[in-house]
């Protein structure tokens, strides 16, 4: 695979004083910041044992501010990329609202104010996976992975699948099967889920000289690797199940939702190269699949908290 890379003029006239509060909390990308602190309260509601509700709230603002951190620092790295991509041109860097020194700065402080307070506060096991996954999001995937291999989401999705072990290992200090599990489904997930918008957004990704898979491979190879990662992604769901994490209302969320999931991915493979239908069908799964692993760790959460009201109610 050789490398791809572009070449962009950027000039940023933006100065700090002209940034407002809006714009960095833009560079937070608040939308992905919210599945993150989503999927991690999850890990820590599911994993065995207590923890003070005051140490857990600062555990999930710790995930928020490193998912944050994180955000920042990627908007600051591709901000040339950025600036000739119709889905991103409009984030504060490329449209001249935060000079990209500022979002640096912002995001390393972000950063290391996260994991130092995770680590004290929390514990260090679940400091050290909070900085390892800004890490790898950064330096793995942001300035590795992402321009130079279509593998770029199937490995650099380790880092979005990390919060909810860094959730189990805030309440436990060590990593276990149900954190691992979790982890796996998010890790599995993320293939689909950005394949999906990347290929109504094809040609976004080929201007800016991003190596994502409809871009290098094709269409129809494309909607062939959806469908296989969403067969293992719907047997992966039933995992929880197995292993005892969660029950029968989990387990038959998941299989509903792995239904639908597994439905719009063979249908968007069934459809021919040139039918104007795709990107409609692309973009619902790539919707879908946002509801899809929302449903699935709300079923978790719902299923271990009437699993206690049960068990409560037989005064266990």
């Amino acid at each position: 695979m050789t490398e791809t890379t572009v070449s962009v003029s950027f000039v940023s006239t933006a100065s700090p004083a002209d940034a407002e509060w809006r714009d960095y909390v833009a560079l937070l990308k608040p939308r992905v910041m919210s599945l993150v602190v989503f999927t991690g309260w999850i890990g820590l509601f599911l994993a065995p044992g207590d923890i003070h509700p005051v140490i857990a709230a600062l555990a999930v603002l710790c995930m928020a501010v490193g998912a944050g951190a994180s955000g920042a620092i990627n908007m600051w790295f591709d901000r040339d990329i950025d600036a000739v991509m119709e889905r991103t041109r409009r984030r504060p860097i490329p449209a001249g609202k935060v000079d990209p020194e500022s979002a640096l700065s912002f995001g390393v402080i972000l950063a290391a104010f996260s994991v130092m307070l995770m680590g004290l506060a929390v514990n260090w096991v679940a400091g050290a996976m909070l900085a390892l996954t800004i890490g790898f999001y950064i330096f793995v995937y942001t300035m590795w992975l992402k321009r130079r291999t279509p593998q770029n989401i199937v490995i650099g999705g380790a880092a979005g699948a990390f919060p909810p072990m860094i959730g189990w290992a805030a309440v436990t200090a060590d990593v276990a099967w149900g954190g691992v599990v979790m982890f796996l489904l998010i890790l599995v997930w993320t293939p689909p889920h950005f394949w999906a918008l990347s290929l109504y957004r094809d040609g976004d990704y080929a201007r800016a000289g991003v190596p994502m898979l409809p871009v290098v491979a094709g269409r129809q190879e494309t909607k062939r690797q959806i469908l296989i990662y969403t067969v293992v992604l719907a047997l992966l769901a039933l995992a929880p199940v197995l292993i005892g994490l969660s029950g029968w209302i989990y387990g038959a969320t998941a299989l509903a939702l792995s239904v639908g999931f597994l439905r719009l991915a063979l249908q968007m493979w069934r459809l021919d190269e040139t039918d104007k239908a795709g990107d409609v069908v692309a973009r619902s799964t790539f919707r879908f699949s946002l509801l899809y692993l929302f449903g699935l760790f709300t079923a978790l959460g719902v299923d271990r908290a009437m699993t206690v009201w049960i068990w409560r109610g037989f005064g266990v």
